[in-house]
């Protein structure tokens, strides 16, 4: 990785809703701390951020951040670096995790779930136990957000979720016509006619989700549409004018929102 300058002496700058992803791509970062494996393929390893302040007095929550990118191989861990770096701005570890995705990297269904959960749970074996799954809050945006309910209805002893324009319904999300929805057949191996059982496996508005489940959406999404989110008997926190992008933008509303969510959460 090569260290970009970020902008404004740490601050992101101030951006307008609807953020286009060509705006986070510009965005400056600082590199993670360090590397850790959790498997032997290159692709099983996550990258950590620690918090550039510390408020002993009110200490904050482990953040486990899972990329999105439509599960694809082409969108990596690094289109959330600056994201990453916003939070630990913002008094947070972070512990972004990579994984096998559709294509290159050999991942689908259930294989990227497989490492969704390994990478998780490494986090507590990391450093002797630096870190508490009952500290933790597993962030996932988008295919990220999908993948991170899946697992936190699997890992009760997390202390929250939170879905970042997540990816709910994929059955009915399979069914779209927009360029993520089209490939969802690619990370299932098949359309749900095809995948009845994986597809019911795969879907959060039909497995359990952890208790401190909430829901982050925008107004404005056109890739990710909200899917039925009252189904989900979870908060969900609409933000008016909020596009797809805002989320991994630590100069928008919708980190900020996450921010307090993340803050909420910890109480």
């Amino acid at each position: 990785m090569t260290a970009c300058a970020v902008q404004k002496e740490g601050l992101f700058p101030e951006v307008d809703s609807n953020v286009a992803y060509s705006k986070v791509a510009s965005l400056g970062y600082k590199n993670a701390d360090e590397k850790i494996t959790y498997g032997s393929d290159e692709a099983q390893y996550a990258l950590l951020w620690r918090a550039s302040q510390t408020d002993q007095s009110q200490p904050k929550p482990l953040v486990v951040l899972l990329h999105g990118g439509c599960w694809l191989s082409a969108y990596d861990i690094k289109h959330t670096f600056a994201l990453s770096t916003g939070l630990a701005q913002a008094g947070f570890n972070v512990w972004s995790v990579e994984y096998r995705r559709s294509g290159e990297s050999g991942g689908g269904w259930p294989v990227t779930f497989g490492d969704i959960k390994a990478g998780i749970a490494a986090s507590s074996t990391y450093n002797n136990g630096e870190f508490k799954l009952n500290n933790a809050v597993v962030v996932g945006h988008s295919a990220g957000g999908h993948l991170a309910l899946l697992a936190g209805g699997q890992m009760s002893e997390l202390k929250g979720v939170i879905g970042l324009a997540p990816i709910t319904d994929i059955k009915a999300y399979a069914s779209g016509t927009n360029s993520c929805q089209k490939v969802t057949k690619d990370f299932m191996q098949g359309m749900p006619s095809d995948k009845p059982d994986a597809y019911t496996q795969a879907n959060p508005s039909e497995q359990p989700l952890h208790a401190q489940s909430i829901i982050l959406q925008g107004t404005k999404d056109l890739i990710v549409p909200a899917y039925n989110l009252k189904q989900l008997n979870r908060p969900v926190v609409m933000l008016e004018g909020v596009g797809h992008f805002d989320w991994i933008h630590p100069g928008s509303a919708a980190f900020n929102a996450l921010v307090k969510n993340l803050n909420g959460i910890n109480k």
